[in-house]
């Protein structure tokens, strides 16, 4: 029998001296990631502030030159591209990830197959989606479409809102299946009239995060919906205005101040919108104490 090693003794001060390390280092870290995001945000809102107004969100854009120019053609092809996009990819990726959660051990190797090409789709650059969708719908429709942008968009949302689905549903306790069950209840509508009401606050929060992760996208817009000086009155068949690829045109390849000034404040717009939507979320599905 081998007999018991005593644990190498460790000096109290040297244990104290890497605790206080770790904490500035963590101190430190996080200030540096505030501190830029305030950077950003206080460069945004300082930046965009000149040029917000009511004007500026009523009138759509215009070519260089021509007054009273605004951005609500892209706010407004904005909204309808996301919304689309969210109605394309959320159903059938929280039944993914639903079917993941609570029936996917049943086929372990199916599930482990979808999960590894989740992931491999959640670190694929943007650009790459954007050009596949150019390929398989710009191409054959003959032309750019606020449809082919809303298709790349879900594809860059279903994987996140997949795998936030089945997470979110894996924290929910199994005494409350053994319940529903227990009562007579079908597996089916205990995942559905228990877990998932449950698990409701994650599951916003999933969309949330695909939303806030494409919003912003401009790459797969440029290979698929474009832009136009016009309103999205066309949006299954032309171009359609989007505010990243606005923001994009009018900050690179526009050489005016006065386009660049647009571009702060549709950078502000967009930025107020997303904000506005976590928070909106936050509030309204927060946890009750009783």
């Amino acid at each position: 029998m081998i007999p018991p090693t005593k644990p190498k003794y460790r000096p109290l001060f040297w244990r104290k001296a890497k605790d206080r390390a770790v904490q500035v280092f963590s101190v430190i870290s996080l200030s540096i990631a505030v501190g830029a995001m305030l950077w950003i945000l206080g460069t945004i809102l300082v930046r965009g502030a000149e040029v917000l107004g009511w004007d500026f969100l009523s009138n759509p854009s215009k070519p260089y030159g021509m007054p009273d120019a605004g951005i609500a053609n892209a706010l407004l092809g904005t909204l309808m591209i996301t919304g689309f996009s969210v109605l394309i990819a959320v159903p059938p990726a929280l039944a993914a990830g639903i079917w993941l959660a609570e029936f996917g051990k049943r086929m372990p190797r199916a599930a482990a197959a979808i999960r590894f090409c989740a992931n491999v789709l959640m670190g694929m650059p943007s650009v790459i989606v954007g050009l596949f969708v150019y390929m398989i719908l710009v191409v054959p429709m003959r032309g750019f479409s606020g449809l082919a942008g809303a298709v790349a968009l879900a594809i860059l949302m279903f994987p996140v809102v997949m795998r936030t689905t089945e997470d979110m549903m894996a924290m929910v306790p199994d005494t409350l299946r053994e319940s529903g069950l227990a009562l007579g209840m079908t597996r089916c509508r205990v995942t559905l009239s228990i877990i998932c009401r449950a698990a409701r606050n994650g599951l916003v929060t999933g969309v949330l995060l695909s939303v806030a992760r494409v919003s912003g996208e401009t790459a797969p817009l440029l290979f698929t919906a474009l832009f136009a000086d016009a309103w999205p009155t066309n949006f299954f068949g032309g171009p359609t205005a989007n505010i990243p690829v606005l923001i994009t045109e009018y900050a690179t390849n526009s050489p005016f101040e006065a386009m660049h000034r647009a571009g702060w404040g549709a950078a502000l717009v967009i930025t107020l919108l997303v904000l506005t939507v976590n928070l909106s979320a936050r509030v309204l599905f927060r946890e009750k104490k009783h």
